[in-house]
């Protein structure tokens, strides 16, 4: 069975309107919610990037029973493990069985502002490895001292440890992160448009769930639906590990600057074509997707929610 998800986009939406788009999907009768955890937008037009755990305490407050996810977050340069045990931890306890953590090895965009070197993705992994050690230790409740071949952690504990196993949501979009997801995590965070990651995610053991986001910009005008994802959404046509590795906003507009509106819009319906988005989630599912998540790019939510009610949730849940 296939559960479908809103994307609460934190590049695209100041804190209030998140925890309020979040209720309203609540309302809406989604399965799942998924929240970005980034320092800086990916461009100046997206116009917001909040703190993730301060927006979480918000929708805890504000929703009862739909599933909440990180969607996701880097536990190694920017933040340390410990520190995001301790957030996951008082989060999970907020939400009451409700929240999954999506992890990965991060983007430089997000994680360089310390000024600590951008590791290779080897090390990333490696980074990210450790990381997960150190959270569950903590998710004990149990004193933790670790001293490792990164990070080092004294005489730490959680006096508010989560009441039940915090969920890892691996992300990986090759196949070594894809081995790593399989190994350590309890599902994986990837994109739909080929099933190469979840079969690697199987073939390595994992039997949690496979999450990955769909994009769309539904509306009225086509035209206007295209234009929108062109400004407000070129640097999901940046390819590769470009897209890891470029550290500043500026850099991804300069980037953008090669995104012609034909590049932006590939793989993203635009306007009012349901039938392409059935189709965009039934490749999803072909390809072992369960969790699908859609993104409204841009301002106006309420496209995506009100075509959600009157009929493209009951469509996509008959596939």
């Amino acid at each position: 069975m296939t559960a479908f998800g809103y994307t609460l986009s934190s590049e695209e939406h100041a804190p209030r309107a998140l925890v309020a788009n979040a209720a309203r999907a609540e309302r809406a009768g989604f399965e799942f919610l998924t929240i970005s955890d980034h320092y800086h937008p990916w461009i100046q037009a997206q116009g917001h990037s909040p703190f993730v755990w301060s927006v979480l305490g918000g929708i805890a407050a504000v929703t009862d029973t739909i599933d909440v996810a990180v969607g996701v977050t880097c536990p190694t340069v920017r933040i340390h493990p410990a520190v995001v045990a301790h957030a996951a931890a008082t989060t999970a306890l907020l939400f009451e069985g409700r929240f999954h953590l999506g992890i990965g090895s991060g983007e430089a965009l997000n994680e360089h502002i310390l000024g600590h070197r951008w590791p290779t993705p080897e090390v990333r992994l490696e980074m990210l490895e450790e990381a997960i050690e150190i959270m569950r230790e903590l998710w004990t409740g149990e004193t933790v001292d670790h001293r490792g071949a990164i990070y080092t952690v004294e005489n730490a504990r959680l006096f508010d440890p989560p009441a039940e196993p915090i969920p890892l949501v691996i992300s990986a979009f090759g196949t070594t992160a894809a081995e790593l997801a399989g190994r350590l995590g309890d599902g994986l965070w990837t994109h739909g448009s080929s099933d190469e990651a979840v079969a690697t995610f199987r073939e390595h053991g994992g039997t949690g769930p496979t999450y990955a986001q769909l994009n769309v910009c539904l509306g009225d005008d086509e035209a206007m639906c295209r234009k929108v994802v062109h400004e407000q959404w070129p640097n999901g046509a940046i390819p590769g590990q470009l897209s890891q590795d470029l550290p500043t906003w500026t850099h991804f507009e300069q980037a953008a600057e090669l995104v012609t509106e034909d590049d932006a819009v590939a793989g993203v319906t635009c306007g009012d074509d349901l039938d392409a988005v059935v189709d965009a989630v039934r490749a999803y599912v072909d390809n072992g997707i369960d969790h699908v998540h859609i993104h409204q790019i841009g301002p106006d939510q309420d496209a995506l929610i009100d075509r959600w009610e009157g009929g493209l949730a009951e469509r996509l849940r008959a596939l």
